[in-house]
């Protein structure tokens, strides 16, 4: 017989819905456009900007700096943002640095479980030189 939290971790584990996918695949694409035309180099407030504006033109409905409610055995303690929550249903972290930290992968998962989102997350690193 398999246990509550068993059931919990494959589901997050699950392959995304092909809603999701398609999701997440317009998102890196207005991404891409994004770095494709402003290159590396900018402030994270920059980045988030533009993109903003590159989902707005793509009809992708999203909110920006989305309060993340921090409980601790049940009482709120605190509140972070995270940059933006496209469709309800998957939190895009900006970050402009050289090389993503093990804190930022951390901070992203910590989101996604205080916004109880599953495995729904794509990070953006734009401060990359490479153009790859």
């Amino acid at each position: 017989m398999q246990d509550a939290s068993s059931n919990a971790r494959r589901s997050a584990l699950a392959e995304p819905t092909e809603h999701l996918d398609r999701l997440a695949r317009a998102v890196v694409d207005s991404a891409l456009e994004v770095h494709k035309v402003l290159g590396p180099g900018f402030l994270e407030s920059i980045y988030e900007e533009a993109l903003a504006s590159e989902l707005s033109r793509r009809a992708i409905p999203f909110e920006r700096q989305v309060p993340v409610i921090v409980h601790y055995k049940g009482q709120p303690v605190g509140e972070a943002r995270a940059d933006l929550l496209v469709h309800r249903a998957l939190i895009v972290e900006l970050k402009a640095v050289e090389t993503l930290a093990p804190i930022h992968v951390a901070q992203v998962l910590s989101y996604l479980k205080a916004l109880e989102l599953a495995n729904r997350s794509i990070r953006v690193d734009s401060g990359s030189t490479s153009s790859s």
